[in-house]
């Protein structure tokens, strides 16, 4: 057995013993609730995304054409219904505030989705236009959760 091996069992040993879910689940759990709060998420994370775009722009010039702006909040309230429905059910999707969250739709949007429909950002990004779009999509998932938490318990 390699070391390597020796470190990734000792540390899933530990991840293992921990408790399941860092956060206890809602005691009146509801998918309809859970979605609505995802949907405000969604919607909030995608402003929150939209206003750190305009300080630290991911691309300049901006490339994003105007007639996919709707479809960018329609994505952020879809991502949000969907967060906030698994989150109801499995309160471990929310831990880190969110960042998770943001960091895979990041990975799930401009790694895969948009290279496949021919939309994603040109693979030779500068180290500049990398940490915009990793700041953007953390600013995302803390926003996502912070509002979604706010939300369900106002539901």
């Amino acid at each position: 057995m390699s070391i390597a091996q020796i470190v990734i069992e000792s540390f899933l040993d530990r991840k293992l013993a921990q408790p399941h879910t860092p956060r206890t689940c809602p005691k009146d759990r509801s998918l309809v609730k859970g979605v609505l709060a995802g949907v405000a998420a969604g919607l909030a994370a995608t402003a929150a995304k939209t206003l750190v775009e305009r300080v630290y722009p991911p691309r300049i010039p901006p490339r994003t054409p105007a007639e996919l702006k709707p479809a960018h909040w329609a994505f952020g309230a879809a991502a949000g219904a969907a967060y906030g429905a698994l989150a109801e059910f499995y309160p471990a999707a929310s831990s880190h505030d969110g960042v998770n969250f943001g960091m895979t739709v990041m990975a799930l949007t401009h790694d895969s989705a948009l290279s496949t429909a021919n939309l994603a950002l040109p693979a030779a990004q500068t180290s500049r236009e990398k940490s915009s779009e990793l700041a953007s999509h953390i600013v995302f998932g803390l926003a996502a959760e912070t509002t979604r938490r706010v939300t369900r318990k106002l539901l």
